[in-house]
């Protein structure tokens, strides 16, 4: 997977693809959810690293999808959200007016 040299599945992440093997999905195409900065789990594996173990913490399946999101490294799993969301910005005055949007 993007280089690296091996996998590694935490103790839940390995449960989980054990219960979907046995559920009959274990052959779901799988969406890596990793740092943006770096093609592995580590933003200061910059470029495209090879060689190095990618950590696995969590396994979800997304079944109606049909596909299941590896998780690996800390991130956000929501797309598209900053660190400070643009709806944080939006309120609505005394006068009843919205204000904040853009």
């Amino acid at each position: 997977a993007y280089g690296a040299a091996a996998i590694e599945l935490t103790p839940p992440a390995q449960a989980t693809a054990e219960r979907l093997t046995a559920a009959g999905l274990g052959r779901l195409p799988v969406c890596m959810a990793k740092t943006h900065l770096s093609l592995s789990h580590d933003p200061a594996l910059i470029g495209a690293p090879t060689g190095f173990t990618l950590p696995v913490r969590e396994l979800r399946p997304y079944t109606g999808a049909g596909w299941i999101v590896a998780l690996s490294g800390e991130m956000q799993t929501m797309p598209g959200l900053s660190a400070a969301p643009a709806a944080l910005q939006i309120d609505v005055d005394s006068r009843g007016e919205i204000t904040g949007l853009r």
